[in-house]
């Protein structure tokens, strides 16, 4: 193959996006806390979050899981960043 050919073939690639939400959000109001995690069982290209909801106590804390749903990436930034603007606010919890 001749540089500067109409028959070069390029082997790179650009990657992909597998940067996802991860943490909890806390609703305004104390009573809801929604944890954000990646499904290990997903292939890169098809990343897919969990999401499940908590009630919590009023520490805050989870009480007790409420629901779970599992979404795909672009699905779960929007969810993401729909709740911030409706007042959710990012919180430390560590689930093991």
């Amino acid at each position: 193959m001749a540089l500067g050919g109409a028959n070069v073939w390029s082997n790179f690639s650009y990657g992909i996006r597998i940067d996802t939400p991860k943490g909890c959000l806390l609703n305004a109001e104390g009573s809801r806390l929604i944890f954000f995690e990646r499904s290990r069982k997903s292939p890169k290209n098809n990343v897919k979050i969990f999401i499940h909801l908590f009630y919590t106590n009023h520490l805050g804390e989870p009480a007790g899981l409420k629901s779970t749903n599992q979404l795909n990436l672009d699905e779960a930034w929007v969810q993401w960043h729909e709740l911030q603007e409706h007042g959710w606010t990012e919180v430390a919890h560590n689930f093991g």
